[in-house]
């Protein structure tokens, strides 16, 4: 099949290269009957604008570069499906890069990028990163960035994340409600913006509610499932917990499955509570009750916010926080 191209159209239509290619812009200079007329041909001749072609032209790759952690999370893979949908609309494709929790990793995805020359970058941040100069460092080149999820503690950058805090009060206070006082959080490492924030929440529930805080119910861990057993072990033997509200996809089912391989027995005395967009929670028996993130449009809106960005670079005044708001959903 013979490429057509912005010449073949203007000679079929008798038009100026210029006014088809301004037509297929939807620039207001074209006159509405001519823009449909070049619209309609160029779908039905099957145009397609070059790539390469456009990014010599814009000084754009017309391409943005995503970071999370693991792809294989719920959370992760339904902001990514936002990310996506988003950029495909507005013509950009989207390379995506795991840290798998390395900082070392993370930083070598950064530089990779930028040296692909991606037009922008949307990031949620590594379980061992604490602070963001390898990131930063590329802000004087005029390479945007947007923080997702994961952010970091600094004011001058754009960030888009669940509300954390109310999320987790919200999910303590329903296990309060239901009897249980002595509530056991695991969480992820300290370094990361939602430990910190979701642990916040977990405190004021308790506060709240008349109940001392217990450091010795409270874990900071990473995502290996040996070390959610010993945890389980722990709390069980000598803590005697009576419901367990965890941090993240992985948290949840690694805490879960050690549970259930060990204390089977018991479990219809616990409730379970994880910070998860798990969407089969509700076959687990017991089920995990679930605070549930709106991770599609958190990564739709960290994407919008990086392409106007790129786009309208001189219309952005100061940066954006924006803080969506969880649902819990309990089964």
């Amino acid at each position: 099949m013979e490429i057509v191209t912005l010449k073949d159209i203007a000679k079929a239509l008798n038009l100026s290269t210029s006014t088809v290619s301004r037509a297929l812009r939807d620039s207001y200079e074209i006159n509405p009957v001519t823009k449909k007329m070049v619209v309609d041909y160029a779908e039905k001749v099957n145009y397609r604008p070059n790539p390469i072609a456009l990014s010599l032209k814009e000084n754009k790759s017309r391409s943005i570069g995503v970071i999370v952690p693991e792809i294989a999370n719920n959370f992760f893979s339904q902001a990514i499906n936002g990310i996506e949908d988003e950029a495909y609309k507005r013509g950009y494709h989207v390379v995506i890069f795991q840290s798998h929790e390395s900082l070392e990793r993370e930083i070598s995805n950064v530089s990779h990028l930028y040296a692909r020359k991606v037009d922008g970058l949307v990031i949620s941040l590594s379980g061992a990163t604490t602070d963001v100069s390898h990131i930063s460092k590329y802000g004087h080149e005029n390479f945007p960035v947007v923080y997702f999820d994961r952010v970091p503690e600094i004011e001058d950058v754009h960030k888009v994340q669940a509300d954390n805090f109310g999320g987790a009060y919200d999910a303590t206070t329903f296990l309060i409600n239901s009897g249980k006082l002595n509530i056991a959080h695991i969480t992820s490492p300290p370094t990361l913006s939602i430990t910190r924030e979701r642990l916040a929440g977990y405190r004021k529930a308790l506060e709240d509610n008349g109940i001392a805080y217990n450091e010795d119910i409270v874990r900071f861990c990473r995502f290996d499932p040996e070390e959610a057993i010993d945890v389980i072990d722990d709390l069980i033997i000598n803590h005697n917990p009576d419901s367990f509200f965890t941090c993240s996809d992985r948290l949840a089912i690694n805490t879960y499955q050690a549970f259930q391989a060990r204390y089977a027995d018991v479990n219809d005395q616990f409730l379970f509570f994880g910070f998860t967009n798990l969407n089969v929670a509700h076959l687990f028996k017991p089920p995990i009750h679930t605070v549930v993130q709106p991770a599609y449009e958190i990564g739709l809106e960290a994407v919008k916010i990086l392409l106007d960005d790129i786009e309208k670079p001189k219309k952005r005044v100061g940066f954006e926080n924006k803080i969506l708001k969880t649902e819990i959903n309990v089964k």
